[in-house]
Parts: C-alpha cells; structure tokens; sequence
C-alpha cells in the first residue's frame, strides 16, 4: 500500500532542508534498478516480497525485455523517518519527513547523454558497483559526468551475494575484494574532484559506504553495526566505526580488540514459522531482508551524506547558470528562493498521448511555477539579445498529480 499522497509530496517540497534530489549511477547490469526497488518497496510503492525482481523503474517494454535500462526514469519517494535514526545528525531539517526525488540513470554506454540529463537536476549520487567486477569503464564515465556537475556521491558495493553463493569466499577474501573496489572507486574521485566540493572520496568508518545485494532486499553500512555495537558495549559510536573498518577483530573470551583474527561468530535472528520452510537463496534473502533491509541503510546515508537543494545550490550555480553571478537570478538560485525569479531547468522532454506535445521533465531551482506565468525559454541555440516569451498554457499537465497505480497493476 502506497505510504503517501499527492498532498503530503507538495508540502514537503517546501521543506527545501528535506529533500534529496540524486540520480543511481553505475556501469551496465551492476544492478541499479534492481537496488532501486528497495527504495520504491519501502515506500509502499509496490510489494517487500517482489522488490528486486519487478525492476520498477525500467518502465518500457524494450528494458523489460532486454533486462537493462534504456532510458532514465524519475520518481519522488516520501519517507517519515524515526526520532532513533535522526539522532546523530546534525544538519538542518523540518521534521523526520523526507522527500527523495529519485533518477534510475541507464549504465550502458550508448545512453551516456541520458546520464548527463539525469545528473544537471540532481544534487547526489548513488553509485553502485559489482563487487565481483568491479569498477568497470563506465563506472570512470559516470563519475568523470558527476564531478563535473558538482554532484556528491556516496558509494554501494552491490551483489555482495554472488560474493557468498556463488565464488564461496571467506570473510577475509570478501573484505579484500571490497577494499579493492572502494580504492578503485576513490581513485578516480581523487582524479576529478573540485575544490568546491571538498573531499568527496568515500570511506565506510564514515558512512559513505553500503554494502548491499540488491536482488535479495538487503544492506547495511557500518553505522548500522556500529549502533548496535556501541550501546552493547557502552562505547562511542564514531570509535566503535573506526574499529569495524581494517585490520581488527573482537575477541569475545577477552572481549579486547586484536589485530589477529579469531574466528567465526554466529547471529541469531527471529523468523516466522513459514519461512522456516525455505531453503538456499529464498531463505539467506527472507533472513537478510529481516536482519539488514536495504532501504534502511539507504536512506540513512542518503539524508546524512547527500546534500539538500538549499546546501548544493551555493557551489552548483556556476554550473547552472551562465549569466552574471551577482544578479538576482544567481543569487535566487544560491539561496534557493521560492520567492526569487523562476530558473526551471528541462532536462528531458517525454512525448504525450497527444500528437506533438510533450511534457518536459526537469526541476525548478529558483521561484515557484504558476498557470498563466510567462516565460523567457533559453533553448541550445539561445541568443541573449533575443527573446522569445510564452505563455504557460492552463493544462492539467501543470498540476501536482501522480501517476494513477493502475497503470502499474501488472508490476504490484
């Protein structure tokens, strides 16, 4: 069941401190769409138990079909976080309501110019990588594409379960392969990353790495051990991240940190007398999607690591706007002025039903949109002296409306 209305989306998007607007990027059939489901199940979208295999975001018939993503696909989410999972963080926000304004981007290197759309409207980056190949050419292409629009991103290291199902590996074999991708992964942000932005590499004792399998439903961060850690033991959170990350190991007869490892642990968890009955892959995902749901780990490292449209917007706007940037439409999109002049940004143009019209997909950084608003449009082969105003048509294309569920019955 859906978890949200059209009402409660056009109020949060005044709440500028409580929207995440980002894009999942990855090189081909490192599982994007798949994880993404995750995100769309959490909010009541579709169903927990088919998340991963409905792939909710390739929405034409051709990437059903050929099992990979052809074209980008926007969706809002709306989430109402706990007062547990905010505690520690330290940003500005209104409430524990979220909005994610999410874009499933294709991996595939012929649609790169999708990417590139996909990335001017957003403001963070999931980035997924295959934990058993790795970061890949494509991998370099889209985060070459998001640094240079100033776009943060944050890291998951995907199918950790081919890790485990599939090549058998050990503990410490799996921690060398995900050591290896983080490095490879930070390699290129240290390559192209601006001043402007700061540090953007990723480092797990921070939190700007998951490790998930987007198939089975579940994730994690080591933030999410280290909660359950640090009030076990009565320690720091941020000491207990660090410890979790390298060369350490608990031993439980000593209870001591050691740079020795000293074996194997075994975890207990609760599950229903049904699904008991499942054995292999069902029942390792039943037990993982209980214990570690990836939408959990998710959207936490999305609200804390990924910034809001009023905190992106200061170092974006050289980007986004070509005039004086000093003027009142600069300085309406730094601050990200619902009051300010309207600067709407169309990154993509989606046909209609009605022969020869469109409706045109982008986002607004500055003022508000209204029926009845004139215009000034600066297409591709704009010339400042020239000016070339419209008016907004009263269509019903212009109200808050979403998608009727209908439409996805055969998916739900």
């Amino acid at each position: 069941m859906v978890k949200f209305t059209a009402d409660e989306l056009r109020r949060i998007m005044d709440y500028k401190h409580n929207i995440r607007n980002m894009s999942v990027i990855a090189h081909v059939d490192h599982g994007k769409s798949t994880l993404t489901d995750s995100l769309v199940a959490a909010a009541g979208i579709i169903a927990q138990e088919v998340a991963g295999d409905v792939r909710m975001t390739d929405t034409r018939a051709d990437e059903a079909e050929r099992g990979i993503t052809i074209k980008s696909t926007g969706i809002s989410l709306y989430y109402e976080m706990s007062d547990e999972s905010l505690k520690s963080y330290k940003g500005e926000r209104n409430g524990n309501e979220y909005l994610i304004n999410l874009i499933d981007s294709p991996g595939h290197v012929d649609f790169s110019s999708e990417v590139t759309a996909a990335l001017r409207i957003t403001d963070g980056a999931l980035v997924v990588v295959d934990c058993v190949e790795g970061v890949c050419v494509q991998t370099e292409t889209v985060l070459r594409q998001a640094l240079g629009e100033r776009i943060r991103p944050v890291l998951t290291v995907n199918k950790m379960d081919r890790c485990f199902l599939e090549l058998q590996v050990d503990g410490e074999e799996a921690y060398q392969t995900f050591q290896r991708v983080i490095e490879n992964a930070n390699v290129i942000m240290a390559t192209y990353e601006d001043p402007l932005l700061g540090d953007v590499q990723v480092y797990p004792e921070k939190g700007t790495v998951a490790f998930s399998a987007g198939l089975h439903g579940w994730a994690f961060t080591l933030t999410n051990f280290a909660k359950m850690y640090a009030s076990k033991f009565g320690v720091d959170e941020s000491k207990m991240m660090e410890r979790l990350w390298g060369e350490n190991f608990f031993d439980p007869a000593t209870k001591k940190w050691t740079t020795k490892n000293t074996g194997s642990a075994t975890c207990k968890r609760g599950l229903k007398s049904e699904e008991k009955d499942l054995m292999g892959k069902p029942l390792m995902k039943r037990v993982m999607q209980t214990w570690l749901p990836a939408s959990s780990a998710l959207l936490e490292m999305m609200i804390f690591h990924l910034p809001s449209p009023s905190t992106a917007q200061r170092y974006r706007v050289e980007n986004l706007y070509e005039g004086p940037l000093d003027d009142q439409y600069a300085n309406a999109i730094r601050n990200c002025d619902p009051e300010g002049p309207l600067m709407l940004y169309v990154s993509k143009m989606i046909p209609a039903n009605d022969k020869g019209r469109f409706f045109a997909f982008g986002r607004v950084f500055a003022g508000k949109v209204s029926t009845g608003l004139k215009v000034r449009i600066m297409g591709p082969n704009f010339v400042p002296a020239a000016t070339l105003v419209t008016d907004i048509r009263k269509r019903k294309g212009l109200k808050e409306q979403m998608t009727p569920l209908s439409e996805f019955e055969d998916k739900l």
